[in-house]
């Protein structure tokens, strides 16, 4: 019994080691996914962030389905998906805009170093409309489907290799 004892503090700190090892190796998904996708857009009204662009109101974005992008200026990922998403607009898909706690200047600046792909562009100086779209971050992008129902979230940057992916779930959304 003593020898059991005496190897008991081992064997413990062994399992200890063996569970952290085993949670660093295979880390948990903390991705968060918005509760709002296959929901209605919530009411939204956001005034226009730039002159010439118009803002955005829930209801005017039903009728065909389109993207709506939650950006900022001072998103580094933004800047990255930025050819994507002027890859999307030349494909003919209708893109609108989220612009997170930003500035007419910056707003404007960004557009005109990485292209301007939306259509509208509504001001969320609070993130608001964000948290009321499940949002947890910028960028992220959602599918609009025709009826105004929320059909897809992703999560992320807009890479090339996603590009197809969104157009079949825009065409899914008609």
């Amino acid at each position: 019994m003593r020898r059991v004892l005496l190897w008991a503090p081992l064997v413990l700190f062994a399992l200890v080691f063996a569970l952290v090892a085993s949670g660093l190796l295979r880390p948990a998904d903390r991705t968060v996914h918005s509760a709002m996708v296959g929901k209605p857009l919530p009411a939204l009204a956001l005034p226009a962030l730039l002159p010439g662009k118009p803002g955005i109101a829930s209801a005017e974005l039903k009728g065909k389905p389109r993207l709506l992008n939650v950006f900022a200026s001072w998103c580094i990922p933004c800047i990255a998906e930025a050819p994507q998403l002027m890859k999307l607009k030349q494909a003919g898909v209708e893109i609108d805009a989220i612009a997170i706690r930003d500035t007419p200047e910056a707003v404007q600046a960004f557009l005109a170093s990485n292209g301007d792909p939306y259509a509208r562009i509504g001001d969320d100086k609070a993130s608001r409309a964000q948290l009321a779209l499940g949002s947890s971050g910028v960028p992220e992008t959602f599918v609009i489907d025709a009826a105004g129902r929320i059909a897809y979230q992703h999560i992320g940057d807009v890479r090339a290799d996603d590009v197809p992916m969104l157009l079949a779930q825009l065409e899914k959304a008609k």
